[in-house]
């Protein structure tokens, strides 16, 4: 009906009590390819996901012990998901060959 207007969700939500709904964070890919991760540096906001893809024929994974991050092994064409909940840098290897490395910038 004209002349009523309609409620958004988010003002659904707090007439109800209910927390506001917040908007999806951005997807981000990083390529698992050549024994690099690629994009080596990657920033993102926080609430984004970023998915890990391995093209690779060898499993690799995404590590970073202090953050307490760990994928497991990733198997050639398997992905991974993690979604940045805190601003701040993230410096991850692949357990299985140290020698690749990456950075995650969170703002």
């Amino acid at each position: 009906m004209r002349g009523k207007s309609i409620l958004s969700a988010a003002a659904l939500a707090a007439a109800l009590g209910a927390p506001p709904v917040q908007p999806a964070g951005k997807p981000h890919t990083v390529t698992i390819e050549g024994m690099k991760f690629a994009p080596e540096r990657i920033e993102v906001a926080v609430g984004d996901t970023i998915t890990w893809i391995n093209k690779d024929f060898l499993p690799h994974s995404v590590t970073a012990p202090a953050a307490r991050l760990e994928s497991g092994d990733l198997a050639s064409n398997q992905s991974w998901k993690f979604s940045a909940r805190k601003k701040g840098e993230i410096d991850y290897i692949c357990r299985l060959h140290p020698v690749m490395r990456g950075v995650i910038v969170a703002k």
